[in-house]
């Protein structure tokens, strides 16, 4: 129940946009922003302290990955500002602002991908749980 409600509520942020997806690969989670006009577009999430990566830009989308498994806040800075995509689950922080949340136990919001094949590049090896 609580994923159908998650996704309800998904579909409604969402209205027909794709800009922004989640995808499992292995042990790997890698997301997905199609900001094409973007020049830089750095990610930053709680698994370790909001500290900013930068996004690889691979067949016209920007592209993060990460060690899944763990749920976890995040945002991105586009160009320098934030910017928050349609995401299924948000929560306020403590700046008047929002993050967005992942929960690897609703994963009717990701879809698994069917082949071994790695990625193209290595997840961010500085990005993991600090508890």
């Amino acid at each position: 129940m609580k994923c159908l409600l998650a996704i309800i509520g998904f579909m409604t942020v969402m209205a027909g946009c794709t800009t922004h997806y989640y995808e499992k690969r292995r042990d790997t989670l890698v997301l997905y922003l199609d900001k094409p006009n973007a020049q830089q577009v750095l990610f930053a999430c709680s698994l370790d302290g909001f500290e900013p990566h930068e996004a690889r830009y691979l067949d016209g989308r920007w592209v993060v990955a990460l060690p899944s498994g763990n749920p976890f806040r995040y945002y991105y800075l586009l160009d320098g500002k934030l910017f928050l995509p349609p995401c299924p689950i948000r929560e306020n922080d403590d700046f008047g602002s929002e993050n967005c949340v992942f929960d690897p136990q609703l994963s009717c919001f990701y879809k698994t991908v069917k082949t071994n094949a790695p990625l193209p590049f290595k997840a961010h090896q500085k990005i993991q749980h600090k508890y």
